[in-house]
């Protein structure tokens, strides 16, 4: 696959990712959409890799990101689990602090 063809993909992901946490009320949803952003940041990461135009390894970048990724799930889930036990639901608008 060309650089081009695979920042395109990228591009499309961060968009579908960026229009899911601006226009989820749900928690989870934002949730899925950041993961779709950091997604489309280890696409470039190894689009940029493969191609050869960065001099450092794109791989080693892409899965620091998903070792952030995955503490960054367990530390939201951790949230949206204090957010439903204090409000009984997950919608982010309905919350206007996380203390009970």
């Amino acid at each position: 696959m060309n650089l081009q063809l695979m920042l395109i993909v990228s591009a499309a992901l961060f968009s579908l990712g960026l229009f899911a946490v601006i226009t989820r009320r749900n928690a989870i949803g934002v949730l899925m959409g950041v993961e779709l952003i950091l997604n489309s940041a280890n696409i470039n990461f190894i689009a940029f890799s493969r191609s050869g135009i960065w001099n450092v390894t794109g791989d080693i970048f892409a899965l620091f990101v998903i070792v952030i990724a995955a503490a960054e799930a367990a530390v939201a889930l951790a949230i949206v689990l204090n957010l439903y036990y204090n409000f009984k639901a997950i919608n982010v608008d309905e919350a206007s602090e996380l203390g009970g």
